[in-house]
């Protein structure tokens, strides 16, 4: 129980610091007028930090297998992205293209956070 709650956590932690990014991210769009390759490779990046931080904190509070730790966290975080996802387009289509790339930047950004702390 505590160890699922401590993960609940970290994995709120990965979202809140989505949620900053996204927001400087929206700034640059309205200021910038971005365009729609630009913000896609920042919502990328976006996942990737936000993966890569929440791997490091769960690999600096678990004392092994912290790359395994960070790997779930980057797998969490998807399956809620993916989750949310679902609910919002109500519809497979679209979605399941880019899921894959998704994963492996989220499972990997995770694990490699893990595996630097």
């Amino acid at each position: 129980m505590e160890k699922g709650l401590s993960i609940l956590k970290k994995l709120l932690f990965a979202y809140i610091v989505t949620a900053v990014l996204l927001m400087i991210l929206s700034l640059f769009l309205y200021k910038m007028q971005l365009k729609e390759g630009t913000v896609r490779i920042g919502i990328i990046l976006i996942y990737a930090v936000s993966c890569f931080f929440a791997g490091f904190i769960t690999g600096k509070t678990e004392a092994k297998q912290q790359f395994l730790w960070g790997l779930l966290i980057g797998v969490l975080y998807f399956v809620v992205l993916l989750g949310v996802s679902l609910l919002v387009k109500h519809s497979f289509q679209d979605i399941f293209g880019r899921a894959a790339t998704t994963f492996f930047i989220c499972a990997g950004s995770g694990m490699l956070g893990g595996m630097v702390s």
